[in-house]
């Protein structure tokens, strides 16, 4: 796990800042700050955390390089301890950063190692390598230098769920646009990260997903039983426009770094139709929601998010009611001593008025100590150790959890892939160690078993078509050999140590 302590000291020598008496935004906690993996760690939501494991060990593999050059990471130290020392202070010379040659030149091998479908424009990573990665670089940092970049439509696709259940949005833009977004964020996210409370989980360097599940755990087993599941409907396609400015213009006072960020949030979405034509949808005229998409959205949410974080601690309600706060994104808990249902009352007003509203059908109040509640892929509550029949306060992995999980093994193990079986078991078993690696605290034996059962069915299925053997193949294709001579990771040969629990 990642340790919290005190931030790398930075080195601020050769730039020059000018103050403000503009209110401050609010400082967060000090944690420990690492901007060599700041934009690899965009992905920590369960959902997605197993595709960014493999991602990155792919990245890995093809020898890129993710630790930014010395010049950059010196910018970015300076920008987070400067912005950590003075609260009120606005930035005036950020713009010129974006098009600088090292940054652009990170940024784009950034956005390569992620990977992801061409937008609309149909151009891929190869095309821009195959004219000129050279010459592309400095088109698009002449276009940032002269102002007349224009961002382009971004295509909109439906994609599965996890688990198979189901489709949903996913916003494409274009590769010039994700790199200048890249760009943009190795220069705003340290500003930003500074500011952020220490409640906020989601998106941020140095921070995971699993350290939210750990304060959330550590909370209820405190005392901290009566629980507020949150959760914001459609937050990030419902951000008022006008706001998240006004609370980016807090910290930032270059006018065309404003106005780039503006220029993406109404970036039009382009659909396409049944008659292969294109449906098209927002752009100027929207005046809600963050980029689909866009590498800029995490960041643009914690900063909007924010707002109710801070008037949260600064009305006292952590003192009052003995109430805990954990977010992540758009979802968040709230773990009190006493009086969940009037934090939760007061959390819709403030809500309302930043023009949001509660998902009154997902977000609860509930007793944690009798009843179960489900973050970030975990379920939380009562639970019976099994050897001694004794009731605990833990956590463990969800059965939607599960259910993802499985998903993606049947689509690995899925009777069209004829991949040889040393790529096969390869993706498989980045699936499950990337899976284990999330869900590798609290009461998780159980899941284990679980997955570890689906998963030797699957490939004795798979191999018993692909050796076409008559029968079920339990005798040709054991467990012994499945885990064994087969290699396929097995969940319960990793260490698993005792269940936490109260």
């Amino acid at each position: 796990m990642a340790q919290h302590g005190r931030p790398r000291a930075a080195r601020g020598r050769g730039l020059h800042f000018r103050g403000s008496a503009e209110a401050a935004l609010g400082v967060g906690g000090v944690h420990s700050t690492d901007w060599t993996h700041q934009t690899t760690e965009l992905v920590g939501r369960e959902g997605t955390l197993v595709r960014g494991v493999s991602r990155r060990a792919k990245g890995r593999e093809s020898g890129v390089s993710l630790t930014p050059p010395p010049k950059l990471r010196r910018l970015q130290e300076a920008l987070y301890t400067k912005a950590k020392q003075e609260p009120a202070y606005r930035f005036y010379l950020l713009y010129d950063k974006v098009y600088r040659t090292d940054i652009l030149a990170h940024a784009y091998a950034l956005s390569k190692q992620k990977g992801g479908a061409p937008g609309v424009d149909g151009i891929t990573f190869e095309d821009i390598e195959t004219a000129g990665l050279e010459g592309w670089l400095a088109a698009v940092g002449e276009a940032l230098r002269t102002e007349t970049y224009r961002t382009q439509p971004v295509r909109r696709v439906l994609i599965p769920k996890p688990g198979g259940i189901g489709e949903r949005p996913l916003g494409v833009p274009v590769i010039r646009d994700r790199v200048v977004q890249t760009a943009a964020l190795l220069i705003l996210q340290p500003i930003f990260d500074a500011d952020l409370e220490p409640t906020a989980y989601g998106y941020r360097p140095g921070r995971t997903a699993l350290e939210a599940v750990q304060e959330v755990h550590r909370a209820l087993c405190a005392g901290q039983t009566e629980v507020i599941d949150g959760d914001v409907s459609n937050y990030f396609e419902t951000i008022p426009h006008a706001d998240l400015m006004k609370s980016l213009a807090r910290r930032i006072s270059d006018r065309k770094m404003l106005r780039l960020l503006k220029m993406w949030l109404k970036a039009p979405v382009a659909e396409k139709t049944a008659g292969g034509g294109w449906r098209m949808s927002g752009g100027k005229r929207a005046t809600r929601g963050t980029p689909q998409g866009g590498v800029v959205s995490p960041l643009l949410s914690n900063v909007y998010m924010n707002r109710y974080l801070k008037v949260f601690r600064l009305r006292g309600l952590d003192v009052r009611y003995g109430a805990r706060l954990v977010n992540y994104a758009d979802d968040f808990v709230v773990l009190c001593r006493t009086g969940a249902p009037e934090v939760l009352a007061q959390s819709r007003r403030w809500f309302t008025q930043m023009g949001l509203t509660l998902n009154e059908q997902k977000t609860r109040v509930c007793d944690g100590r009798r009843e179960a509640f489900t973050f970030l892929g975990y379920t939380f509550g009562p639970m019976r150790y099994r050897k001694d029949g004794h009731w605990y306060l833990g956590a463990a992995p969800a059965k939607k959890a599960v259910k993802r999980v499985k998903g993606r093994i049947r689509q690995i193990l899925r009777p069209g892939n004829h991949a040889p079986w040393d790529e096969v078991r390869g993706e498989l078993n980045r699936v499950l160690r990337g899976w284990a690696h999330y869900f590798a605290y609290g009461t998780r034996l159980m899941a284990y078993r679980a997955v570890d059962h689906y998963v030797y069915e699957r490939v004795r299925q798979f191999l018993r078509r692909r050796h076409k053997v008559p029968s079920r193949g339990t005798r040709r294709f054991p467990a012994e050999d499945v885990f064994g001579e087969r290699r396929v990771l097995l969940l319960r040969r990793l260490h698993l140590g005792p269940p936490a629990h109260a």
